[in-house]
C-alpha cells in the first residue's frame, strides 16, 4: 500500500490498486462519520468510442451517461436508497461531463454500506420496461431545467462557447436523444466504462485503513471481471473561436441575467503545469470579479448590480472556460465593463498575495471537512490523474509565475448569453 503524508494538512493519504485495476484512496480522520465515493471516469461528453469487444467507433445518444446513472440505482431486489436509509446513511449519485459518482455517508454500519455500494454499482439490472419508464422521469427533469433561467444560462453558455466538443451538450441530453436509448446501449456503455480499471474509490473519515482494504479486496475477489483494456474515445479538434458570440433568450425573469464566457486555449500557455495554469487563471478571475474585488464594489456603487458576480470554471481537454455571471437591469453596460476589465491583465503583488493567502486558508479549512476533502481528491484524480497537495503546490506559486501565465493567456474569444425579460 502506498502512503503519502500531506504534511501541510497534517493528513495521510493511503493508496492501493487491486488486481482487477480498481484503485482505492483513503484519508482517515477522527470523528464519527465516513464519506465514500465510487467514481467512473465517464461522463456526458463521451458519446463516441470503441465499445469493449468491438473494433469500430460507435456513437451513442446524448445524455446516456446520466441515464445510466439513474438505471444503476434500479436493482432487482432492493432499492439502494432504502438499503442505506435503513442503516442511517445518506446516498446519492451525480453525473458531470467527465465523471459519474455514486456516494454514501453515515456514522453506522460502514462495512455493510461500503460493500453494498460496490455490489449495487457492479450489478446492473436493465430491462426494456424499466428503461422505457426512466425516459418519462428524465423527460420531466429536462423540462424542469429548461424552465430554470440559471440552468438555461449555463447550458447555453457551454453550447455557444464550444464548436465541436461534446462538452457543449446538456448532461441530461435532450428529450429527443434520450428517446433513442435502449437497454442494449446502456449495457454497452456500462461494460466499457464501469470496468474497475476505469474506476476509483475515495473514502474519508473514521476508518481503519487495513481492515477497509481487506474488506474491499475480499469483495472484489468474489467477482469476475474481464481483463482491463485501453478505452479509445473519439478525439475532437476544437477550434479556438466560439460557436456563437451573442445570444439573447427571453424567459420569465424579473431581472435579466448575463454570462460572459471566456474561452482560453491551454496549449498556448507554455512552461507551466496544468495545476499552476488553472490556479493562475482562477486567481485572475477571482481577483478581477470576485466578491471582494474593487470592480464588483464599484458595480454595486453604480447600481449596475445588486448581488455579487458569480464565477464558474469548466475545463475541456484543450480549453478553460471562465463564466462571469451576474444579474442586472443594465446588461449592455455590465458586459462592456467586464470586457474592459479583462483587458487590464495585471493585478498588483499585494492583491496577488492577499488572494493567495485566502485560497491557502480555504484549502486548510477544506481539509477539516470529510466531504470537501473527498470531492477535492476526486477532482484531482479526474483533472490531473493524481492527488495534488494543494497547499504545498500553492506555496510555490509565485507572482512571477502568475504574471507569466496571464501574459500568455488569450482572453479574446468570448461568447455572451443574456436571459432577458419576456
Amino acid at each position: 500500500m502506498k502512503k503519502k503524508v500531506l504534511s501541510k494538512l497534517d493528513l495521510t493519504l493511503y493508496e492501493e490498486t487491486l488486481s482487477n485495476g480498481l484503485t482505492i484512496y483513503m484519508i482517515p480522520k477522527e470523528g464519527n462519520n465516513v464519506y465514500a465515493t465510487f467514481t467512473t471516469k465517464y461522463g456526458s461528453k463521451t458519446n463516441t468510442f470503441i465499445p469493449i469487444g468491438e473494433k469500430d467507433m460507435k456513437h451513442v445518444p446524448d445524455g446516456i451517461a446520466h441515464f445510466l446513472e439513474h438505471k444503476v440505482f434500479e436493482q432487482k431486489d432492493i432499492d439502494p436508497f432504502s438499503f442505506f436509509g435503513a442503516r442511517g446513511a445518506d446516498a446519492n449519485a451525480a453525473t458531470s461531463n467527465d465523471k459519474t459518482t455514486y456516494m454514501f455517508s453515515g456514522t453506522n454500519a460502514f462495512e455493510e454500506n461500503i460493500q453494498y455500494l460496490l455490489d449495487f454499482v457492479q450489478s446492473p439490472y436493465f430491462t426494456d420496461e424499466n428503461v422505457e419508464k426512466e425516459k418519462g422521469i428524465i423527460t420531466e427533469e429536462i423540462l424542469m431545467y429548461e424552465d430554470n433561467p440559471f440552468s438555461k444560462l449555463y447550458e447555453k453558455s457551454l453550447y455557444n462557447t464550444f464548436v465541436e466538443d461534446p462538452i457543449r451538450l446538456p448532461v441530461a441530453g435532450t428529450i429527443e436523444s434520450i428517446s433513442k436509448i435502449t437497454k442494449e446501449m446502456l449495457y454497452t456503455c456500462y461494460h466499457t466504462f464501469y470496468h474497475p480499471s476505469n474506476m476509483f474509490l475515495v473514502i474519508t473519515g473514521n476508518i481503519d485503513v487495513d481492515k477497509t482494504i481487506d474488506l474491499i479486496r475480499n469483495n472484489q475477489e468474489k467477482k469476475h471481471f474481464d481483463k482491463g483494456f485501453s478505452i479509445q474515445i473519439k478525439q475532437v479538434d476544437e477550434p479556438s473561436i466560439v460557436a456563437k458570440e451573442m445570444e439573447v433568450i427571453s424567459m420569465n425573469v424579473t431581472i435579466p441575467k448575463v454570462s460572459v464566457n471566456v474561452k482560453i486555449p491551454i496549449q498556448e500557455i507554455k512552461g507551466h503545469s496544468l495545476f499552476l495554469i488553472r490556479s493562475a487563471l482562477f486567481h485572475f478571475f477571482n481577483s478581477k470579479f470576485g466578491i471582494t474585488s474593487k470592480f464588483t464594489e464599484q458595480l454595486k456603487e453604480d447600481s449596475i448590480i445588486s448581488e455579487d458576480l458569480a464565477i464558474n470554471m469548466v475545463r475541456s481537454d484543450s480549453y478553460f472556460v471562465f463564466m462571469v455571471i451576474g444579474e442586472t437591469n443594465h446588461p449592455t453596460v455590465l458586459i462592456q465593463k467586464i470586457k474592459e476589465e479583462l483587458k487590464k491583465s495585471s493585478i498588483t503583488l499585494e492583491e496577488f498575495e492577499r488572494k493567495k493567502k485566502v485560497l491557502m486558508s480555504s484549502y486548510i479549512y477544506m481539509s477539516d471537512n470529510i466531504y470537501s476533502l473527498n470531492r477535492k481528491i476526486v477532482d484531482n484524480l479526474i483533472s490531473y490523474g493524481k492527488v495534488i497537495e494543494d497547499v504545498k503546490e500553492m506555496s510555490e506559486f509565485t507572482y512571477h509565475t502568475f504574471e507569466d501565465i496571464i501574459k500568455q493567456a488569450d482572453f479574446k474569444n468570448i461568447s455572451i448569453v443574456i436571459i432577458d425579460k419576456k
